[in-house]
């Protein structure tokens, strides 16, 4: 080849190269979605987004520079970025969702939602029933779109307790400022299904639906619950709030959080839920686990491991 059209290809390729490399970038994650088998029951975990929390200032029963060190141990730092995660289930029968996250009451990072649940292939006027872990802004913001329901068809349950504290006129009146704006998101997000006849409450342990059962685990807030997934055999156990940073409070389930309602509980309802699924073996879920939140707990020395689901694209029971 002539020394000129070696030059020419050499400058054919550095256009080409240039060419590429100028492609814009997309700055947008693909739609936060993932699917497994329960069973006969289908799965999907839904993204709402993600929020940095400041969780060396919000842990407590531990100090910030332990909080730190165990952080930087997994090559994270505070302020944390933190997933939002909301669980549709689908039974055959029911299509039931768990948590709605946050849609504005928690930031401009989150309100993904709903969607994502049209991205994972279904509308909100096709779910059937929403199951509330807890009335804070980011697991019900989402029940609401400009003031009108967001899931025209779907009844709304929450554990009394929850109910009769945060729908309550006197709550609000006693809440301080800090607390105020969570108190006014929960009554704005369930009004329009008190409004409706469609927001009923339960009390304690109680079975949902066939397959689903609520359990109490009161301490985060004052009707905290979870739910119990079971189908031909296998189990999934959605924690809601019962822990928030995965980096300490596995290692460290004494750690509680400010949020707490009530700390010294929620702290007892999150030892006995880790040393239940350490024991047992079922699938675990958390609201606040990275994405998609869903694994198994081992015990390891004296607190616990998180083994984070493996990638599947095989829709087969796990």
């Amino acid at each position: 080849m002539s020394p000129y059209r070696a030059a020419i290809a050499v400058l054919t390729l550095a256009f080409a190269v240039a060419a590429h490399a100028a492609a814009p970038m997309a700055k947008t994650p693909p739609p936060g979605f993932f699917r497994m088998m329960l069973g006969d029951f289908e799965i999907t975990a839904i993204s709402d987004g993600t929020v940095n929390l400041p969780v060396d200032q919000l842990l407590t029963q531990t100090t910030k520079d332990k909080v730190d060190k165990a952080l930087a141990q997994r090559f994270l730092k505070s302020p944390l970025e933190t997933s939002v995660n909301a669980y549709l289930v689908n039974t055959g029968t029911k299509l039931v969702l768990i948590d709605t996250g946050a849609a504005g009451l928690f930031g401009p990072t989150l309100g993904r939602l709903a969607d994502n649940l049209k991205a994972a292939g279904y509308q909100p006027d096709q779910v059937d029933e929403i199951y509330i872990t807890h009335m804070h802004p980011d697991h019900v913001g989402g029940l609401v779109l400009d003031g009108k329901a967001a899931f025209p068809n779907a009844v709304v349950r929450a554990d009394k307790h929850d109910a009769d504290f945060w729908l309550s006129a006197e709550t609000l009146a006693k809440a301080d400022e800090g607390s105020k704006g969570f108190v006014q998101g929960a009554q704005a997000s369930l009004a329009p299904y008190v409004q409706a006849g469609r927001f009923k409450p339960f009390d304690g342990d109680t079975e949902l639906a066939p397959g689903i059962r609520a359990h109490a685990a009161y301490g985060h807030t004052p009707g905290h619950t979870v739910y119990l997934i079971e189908s031909q055999g296998q189990k999934l156990v959605l924690w809601g709030d019962l822990m928030h940073v995965a980096a300490v409070q596995f290692a460290n389930p004494g750690a509680g959080m400010k949020f707490d309602t009530d700390t010294p509980a929620a702290t007892v309802q999150r030892k006995k839920a880790y040393a239940d699924a350490a024991k047992n073996g079922y699938w675990v879920a958390g609201a606040h686990l990275p994405f998609p939140g869903i694994g198994h707990l081992r015990a390891a020395g004296k607190g616990y491991e998180f083994i984070p689901v493996n990638y599947t694209v095989i829709r087969t029971a796990q």
